[in-house]
Order: C-alpha cells, then sequence, then structure tokens
C-alpha cells in the first residue's frame, strides 16, 4: 500500500537531506559556458575567451563520443567540466526496463567518469514517444502520474549511477532535471512549476532552471495574455521549488527558420499582442529580457543551492559568444561571493527508512496510454481532445503550428538538409515526381521500438534508405552508398582520428 501522508512528509524530508548531502560535496562552478565541443570549434573559442581576459570557470559539454571528450579533458587541465546528458527519456513510462536505457547509462557513466563532472545535466523531456522519434525535445505530458513516473526513473537514474560511477574524490554526480522549452504548445493537467515541485519531493535530485525556456512557458502556456511578465515570473517561482536549482543556463531566442511569417499569423489570426513567436535558439543573441528575468530570478530568497550560471552558446559563432559572455561576466561577476552566504534549508524530519518502489504496472500502462495519444496528435494522426489538451485553447491553436509546419521541417532539415545529405537520391526522386513530403509521412507512419543509443542524424539515414526503398526500389543501390558516405563522413566529424 502507498505510504501515508505523515510517511510521505518524512520520506520528502529525507530525500531533501539527501539532495543537500550530495550538493555539499560539489564546489562552486561560477560562471561558465555550455557548449557542443564541435561547434563552433572549442580550442578557437578558449583562446578567444583568454584573449578577451573573459577565461570562464567551467564548461558544460554536451554528449559525444568517448575520445572527444577525453581529448576535451586533457585540454581543459585542471578546469572543471560538466556534462549534458542525453538519451535518457526519463519522462517515458517503462523506459527504464529497455535494453537501450540500460546502454544509455553506461554511456553517460563513461563520460561522466572522462569528464569528472559533478552533475548529469539532463532535459526533462523526451525525442521518443512510444516509438516515434523527433529531432528536438518535447516537453512532458505535465500531470500529478507524470510527475510521479518522472520522479520514481530519476531516483532508480540515480541510483544507478552511484553504482556505475564513482568520481576521483569518491562521490557520484548529482542528476540534475532542466526545465523543458515549449515549441508552441503546452499539454498537461497541472502547473509547470507545480510538476517539478512533486517531483523534488520524491527524488533527491537538483533542478536546472533555463531563463529562456521559462520565456516559452509565458508565451506558449497562454500566461502573456493574463498578467505582465514581472508578474508571471514572481508567481511561477514561488511555486517552483527554488532551492533545488543547482544550475540557470541562459541562451539565445529567435523566431525559427520554418515560421518567418508566424508572427504576422498569430497578430491577424487570434488578436493577441505584438510578443515575437520566439522559440529555444542557442545560436541566436541573447534578448535584453532574459537578464532582466534572470536578475529577477537570481533575488529570490530560496534560491539558496545555485553552483553554476551558464551561457548556452552551441552553434554560435564565436566573436558574439565572446562578446556576450565578456558582458555577462561584467553583470554577474560578484554573484557567487552573495550567494554563498545563503542559508541551505534542511527540514525538520528524521531519516527515514521507508523508500519507494517503481511505478506500478497500472501506472505505466495508464501513462502509455496518455502518451501514445500525445504521439497520435503530434502526428495529426487525431485531434487533442482530452484533460490534457483542455487546458488553454491558445496552446491548440499553437499547436497546429507545430504540426503543420515545424514538424515538417524538423524532419527534412533538423541535424542535416535530407536534400543536401543524400543530392543524387533526391535529385532522381524529383525526376520520378517523388516529393520528400512523402518521407514525413512515411516517419510517423508506424511505431518502431527503442534500440540502441540515440543518434537523430544516424536515424535519419537509415529511414531514408527505407522509404527510397519503398517509394522507388531501382534507388535503393545509390540510397545505402550515399548513406554509408555519410556514416562514415560522421564517424570523422566526431572522431577525426580514426580513418575512414
Amino acid at each position: 500500500m502507498p505510504p501515508s501522508k505523515s510517511e510521505m512528509m518524512a520520506l520528502n524530508g529525507s530525500y531533501h537531506r539527501e539532495f543537500i548531502r550530495r550538493l555539499r560535496t560539489i564546489p562552486t562552478h561560477g560562471l561558465g559556458l555550455s557548449v557542443d565541443i564541435h561547434a563552433p570549434d572549442l580550442a578557437s573559442l578558449r583562446r578567444s575567451l583568454q584573449e578577451r581576459q573573459v577565461p570562464p570557470t567551467y564548461l558544460e559539454v554536451f554528449r559525444t563520443t568517448p575520445m572527444a571528450l577525453a581529448s576535451t579533458r586533457k585540454e581543459a587541465g585542471n578546469d572543471l567540466l560538466t556534462y549534458h546528458g542525453e538519451g535518457l527519456w526519463i519522462t517515458q513510462p517503462g523506459i527504464v526496463e529497455s535494453t537501450a536505457f540500460k546502454q544509455e547509462i553506461a554511456e553517460a557513466a563513461e563520460q561522466l567518469m572522462i569528464l569528472q563532472s559533478a552533475w548529469l545535466n539532463h532535459e526533462c523531456a523526451t525525442k521518443y514517444l512510444t516509438g516515434y522519434y523527433y529531432g528536438t525535445y518535447l516537453p512532458p505530458l505535465y500531470t500529478p502520474l507524470s510527475a510521479k513516473v518522472v520522479a520514481d526513473n530519476t531516483r532508480l537514474l540515480q541510483h544507478l549511477l552511484d553504482q556505475q560511477c564513482r568520481l576521483a574524490d569518491g562521490s557520484t554526480p548529482l542528476v540534475l532535471l532542466e526545465m523543458p522549452s515549449l515549441t508552441y504548445f503546452v499539454a498537461g493537467t497541472m502547473s509547470i512549476p507545480r510538476f517539478f515541485r512533486v517531483i523534488s519531493e520524491r527524488a533527491p535530485c537538483g533542478l536546472v532552471l533555463d531563463v529562456g525556456h521559462l520565456w516559452t512557458v509565458f508565451r506558449y502556456s497562454g500566461a502573456h495574455l493574463d498578467m505582465p511578465l514581472t508578474r508571471f515570473v514572481e508567481e511561477f517561482l514561488n511555486e517552483f521549488p527554488m532551492d533545488r536549482v543547482v544550475e540557470i543556463h541562459v541562451a539565445g531566442l529567435a523566431v525559427h527558420e520554418s515560421h518567418r511569417i508566424l508572427d504576422s499569423r498569430l497578430k491577424g489570426g487570434r488578436g493577441d499582442d505584438a510578443l515575437p513567436a520566439w522559440i529555444d535558439a542557442h545560436a541566436a543573441p541573447i534578448p535584453t529580457v532574459l537578464f532582466e528575468m534572470l536578475d529577477q530570478i537570481l533575488c529570490h530568497p530560496q534560491l539558496t543551492s545555485l553552483k553554476g550560471l551558464a551561457l548556452e552558446v552551441d552553434t554560435k559563432p564565436i566573436e558574439l559568444i565572446v562578446d556576450e559572455f565578456a558582458e555577462f561576466s561584467q553583470r554577474y561577476g560578484p554573484l557567487f561571493s552573495r550567494l554563498s552566504n545563503a542559508e541551505q534549508v534542511v527540514p525538520e524530519f528524521d531519516a527515514c527508512s521507508l523508500s519507494e518502489g517503481s511505478s506500478s504496472i497500472s501506472d505505466t500502462h495508464t501513462l502509455g496510454v496518455a502518451y501514445d495519444r500525445y504521439a497520435q496528435v503530434l502526428a495529426g494522426k487525431t485531434e487533442p481532445v482530452g484533460t490534457e489538451w483542455s487546458q488553454d485553447q491558445a496552446s491548440i491553436q499553437n499547436l497546429n503550428f507545430y504540426r503543420s509546419v515545424y514538424l515538417p521541417y524538423e524532419i527534412l532539415h533538423w541535424g542535416g538538409k535530407v536534400e543536401d545529405m543524400f543530392v543524387e537520391s533526391c535529385r532522381r526522386l524529383r525526376e520520378r515526381d517523388v516529393s520528400l513530403d512523402g518521407f514525413v509521412v512515411f516517419w510517423f507512419r508506424e511505431p518502431r521500438p527503442l534500440s540502441g543509443t540515440y543518434d537523430f542524424f544516424l536515424l535519419k539515414v537509415e529511414r531514408f534508405v527505407e522509404f527510397v526503398h519503398q517509394v522507388a526500389p531501382e534507388l535503393r543501390g545509390i540510397a545505402e552508398r550515399e548513406a554509408e558516405e555519410l556514416r562514415c563522413a560522421y564517424r570523422f566529424a566526431n572522431e577525426p582520428g580514426l580513418p575512414v
């Protein structure tokens, strides 16, 4: 039987004590950069920052190959490095039973140890839904059952890291969940800050608060229709578990390439205000409004666990990165000396011997059905009906832009434009009047089981060969040759020391 209310209070206190215990082993990281070590070139970026005399005190590195990370660790010397993981889809029910999850855990543990990272940051989001694959993150269903399953999976993830990943100082990396961005829509039955509060009450994890992601919640949850931004931020932070925020991210926002006409459509079609249709865009400049929001966040009295504050700059031009980080350093340089005096509050509960089990078969099934509906809605196979879609009709209308414009663009362009990847195959398809729109339909035609570690580029290569075989079997040999060339080039780009 589930724990009683008093037992749950004891558990909550125990989880927070465990979080504080782990937090105290983590040094202050200060002002950093979250980077992809391939784009832009990390060595060039570090030289440019040194020349401007604004070196970051830590780098957060996105998942890549062990060889590339080992090279980065060697070049960094004694500098602090942290790890931004990928492929651990903890929002998904039943995922922890999959072989793919076990492979992803083993890979994450290896890469964390290479970097000697104090934490594993992972988006509380997914690119895999009940057999359907995506190139960019989808937020979870914001429901009580979803929050419970995320907490269960997060506890298990932390437990497995404790078993498989012992750092040189004897500690193990702390799991951090990052609040995801909204890309035009949100689905659920509870508020986003409440969702993360429920998770923090059931797991000893830390959190990453991304300021740009918070702006998209303001924009695409419908909140901007009812209140000014400063009031929204105040109310959001008061409900969000700010004492679990270990890292804050700031990145660019921009109108997506596929949506240059989105602003005019929204204004004309809905009559709302003139807020731009920005989404998370790491290559874009950081708008001033995000630093105004950050100033408000940093003044919150419950922000007592902050260890790092980073600009996310993967794919951004080096000159822009250096300019922004120089201004960032000047503005927030004294921050951590002030925050180091903040008090970390530990609840007055004795350590509790109770432990919660993993999600029940019933919970897994119920949430799995909800996520299957979610995936069917996103693919345009069914309409958004039910409690998950009833909170705000504004989000439903924005969902149509995601389904009809953004998602097809993602399949055809994200991580590599199909026409540039398969040049000859696409030319031959055009000669046969075969539209690439059919590839988008083919992509979502049927669910595929999760197998192996997640890599959207390689997945796209594999799927396109399958598509060509279906629509023009006589071109399969051409598509397979181009696919193998792409795989070889991809391996070389990620690990240039390997022979091709």
